[in-house]
């Protein structure tokens, strides 16, 4: 299950994500498709709920609401281009959505394996894509430079992202990750020069508005626990790993496969690997 998992984060996510994006941005300004790739959190989400098992609620579908109400306004503010490269990006968000949704249900894997399996294959076929389409005349500065932000902004990010989704779930973690786009905008503002507009301020206060909403929603109610055996990092003071392990303290995270027992409690909860549960 985590391979099929895993290979389709990688299609959609590593592969053809990429691809709308840059269509994208053949049609429209950087600052416009940067703030448009809020709408993945909308994707994600929807998708989250759909089809994954995780819970939002008044609170949470606002934020969905004020995001996808941002990304609509900068769709139309630039006309019939505006439109198409809303709707690449849309796209682009849709595959990062199921991307999402899937790579917070592998638990066989750590995060930095799934980021490099994601690296190897997708960045090995964007490559060759890349080739194949146009000619390779880069300075090694300029690779040097590429391979830096691919460090950081592909690699430790993706890390990072991976193990707070498995934690809070996809679409909150998405929430936390939207705010990337407001960085990219704002470089794009201050290195490239691009125009700011009031569709743009517009629609980044309806964005920010969005993913704070988003983080107030919560919700608690008496549920029930399978039993389940899987691996992932885990500590022992969450009140859901009572195994015990001679001299390793409740607090001290470490990861090994292990057995859940049948339980049923009540606690403020968010849609992490226990609580995918039917609401």
């Amino acid at each position: 299950m985590n391979r099929r998992r895993l290979a389709a984060a990688v299609f959609f996510g590593g592969v053809l994500g990429p691809v709308f994006l840059l269509l994208a941005l053949h049609r429209e300004s950087a600052a416009s498709v940067s703030l448009l790739l809020n709408l993945e959190i909308v994707a994600t989400a929807v998708l989250a709920v759909g089809f994954f098992h995780e819970y939002l609620g008044k609170s949470g579908w606002a934020g969905i609401a004020a995001i996808l109400a941002g990304g609509v306004l900068l769709s139309f503010q630039g006309g019939a281009p505006g439109v198409v490269a809303g709707l690449l990006a849309a796209a682009a968000c849709a595959c990062w959505g199921l991307d999402n949704n899937l790579t917070a249900l592998i638990d066989g894997l750590s995060p930095a394996e799934t980021t490099f399996w994601k690296g190897v294959v997708a960045g090995s076929t964007n490559l060759l894509l890349g080739l194949a389409l146009a000619p390779f005349d880069a300075s090694l500065g300029t690779i040097a430079a590429a391979l830096v932000v691919g460090m950081f902004s592909f690699g430790a990010s993706i890390v990072l992202y991976i193990t707070a989704a498995q934690q809070i779930g996809a679409a909150r973690s998405q929430a936390a990750f939207a705010s990337a786009p407001f960085v990219g905008a704002a470089l794009s503002f201050l290195l490239l020069k691009d125009p700011l507009g009031l569709p743009v301020i517009a629609a980044g206060i309806l964005f920010g508005l969005g993913v704070i909403l988003s983080f107030l929603d919560r919700h608690e109610h008496e549920h029930k626990h399978e039993v389940s055996t899987h691996v992932h990092a885990h500590r022992h003071d969450d009140g859901h790993h009572t195994h015990e392990h001679a001299g390793i303290a409740p607090g001290t995270g470490h990861t090994h496969e292990h057995v859940h027992a049948p339980l049923t409690h009540s606690h403020r909860h968010l849609p992490d690997l226990h609580h995918r549960h039917s609401h």
